[in-house]
This record gives structure tokens, C-alpha cells and sequence, in this order.
């Protein structure tokens, strides 16, 4: 069974996700880690709970998302995976960081592109693609079935909505993947987004001021 552990993790305030099931294999989401302190914290939950990391996955690749992506290929050399619309954002980092103060050491290049509605298996488990642009250009959320958990990078929030001020951001773009690929879910759904605290589909529906206000905006 699929279980999910979360850090929030550098001056962002980003969550990064270990997800993994009984065979111990896990992968990597977003790693945030940005000190010596949250790269050993990381580092420690994986080697206590003896986990096996098979991939590292990025949701998109502003810089709060990958600024571990370089720390978790050296630490594990495992593939990285990423959407191939992020590569503007993946490759402008370093710069990005020197604008908010912060020092990124530069990502890996993807071993491969992922795809819209790609299965993406480790151990005994199948997570669905979901392309999810908007936020950022190349954006994917990531959902299994089974337990009915999304884990949406920063295009939903619990009450919130994806930034859409950044460049090759889309307000319009990020509005049609929330309504067309993620409020079609089911109300009981599960959603483990980028900051702050986990929501349901169901809730941000009947309550999320921004999609309200979208709604309202359509009739």
C-alpha cells in the first residue's frame, strides 16, 4: 500500500515528498532540501525506514522544487524524470536564485521526458501523469488510484491556487488543469500540494475562493 511522507523544507517553505509502498522501493518528489541539516533529515528517514529510492521526479523546476535534485542523483544515481516543457525553468535556476539570494548548485539534465498521462511504476506501485501546465510550462501532477492521492505540485493549494505571475506562467492555462484534469476527480480525493497543508478535491470545490471566483466569472 501506498504510503507518503512529507518535509517542508528551505526558505520557501516547500514540501518534498518520499512516496513508497511495501516493497520499500520509493521515489523522490520535488526535493527541496537546501542544508546540510535537511539533506541528512531526508537522508536519515530513508535509511531508517529502509527505503530503496528508484526515481527522482520533479512536479516543475522553479527553484524551491529542485534545488536537492542535484544532491539526490549524487546521493542515489537514480533517473530523473521531468516534464521536457520545464526545461527553460530547469536551466534558468541558478540565475533565479542569484535574483531571491539563493545559492543553487545546478540540476542534473532528465535521463528522460515524462509524458502526459504516462504510468510511472516503482515496487508495486503505479502513479498517472497528469499534465498540468499553467503554474509553470511543463507542470505534471501525479495520482494513484488505488488510494486516491494527488500530488499536485503548486497548481492546487488547500484554499489556494498556483501563482501565475512568474514568467512562462498562464493564468488561463493553469485554470483549465485544475477544472479539466483535477476537479474531475472525485470529491474524495486526496491532495498533497507544494506548500502547506493537505486539502480534497471536494473541499477546494465547494470552497477554494479562487475557483469560486472563476466559476462565477464563467456564467
Amino acid at each position: 500500500m501506498l504510503q507518503i511522507h512529507f518535509f517542508t523544507f528551505n526558505p520557501f517553505q516547500e514540501n518534498t515528498y518520499i512516496l513508497f509502498d511495501e516493497t520499500n522501493e520509493c521515489v523522490i518528489i520535488d526535493p527541496g532540501c537546501s542544508t546540510d541539516a535537511e539533506r541528512n533529515e531526508l537522508t536519515q528517514f530513508i535509511s531508517n525506514n529502509k527505503l530503496k529510492p528508484v526515481l527522482l521526479l520533479n512536479t516543475h523546476s522553479h527553484l524551491d522544487h529542485m534545488i536537492g535534485n542535484s544532491f539526490i542523483k549524487q546521493t542515489y544515481n537514480i533517473p530523473f524524470l521531468l516534464h521536457k516543457n520545464e526545461l527553460p525553468i530547469l536551466h534558468s535556476a541558478v540565475e533565479t536564485g542569484r535574483k531571491y539570494g539563493v545559492v543553487i548548485i545546478p540540476s542534473p539534465e532528465p535521463d528522460r521526458f515524462i509524458e502526459d498521462e504516462e504510468i510511472v511504476r516503482f515496487g508495486k506501485t503505479e502513479l498517472k501523469t497528469l499534465y498540468t501546465p499553467g503554474h509553470a510550462p511543463g507542470e505534471v501532477s501525479f495520482y494513484h488510484t488505488e488510494t486516491k492521492t494527488l500530488i499536485a505540485g503548486d497548481v492546487l493549494f488547500n484554499g489556494s491556487i498556483g501563482r501565475y505571475d512568474f514568467p512562462l506562467s498562464d493564468y488561463e492555462s493553469l485554470m483549465q488543469s485544475i477544472f479539466k484534469k483535477l476537479l474531475v476527480l472525485t470529491d474524495d480525493v486526496k491532495v498533497y500540494s507544494g506548500h502547506g497543508s493537505p486539502t480534497t478535491i471536494g473541499i477546494e470545490k465547494r470552497t477554494n475562493p479562487f475557483l469560486l471566483e472563476y466559476t462565477e466569472g464563467l456564467n
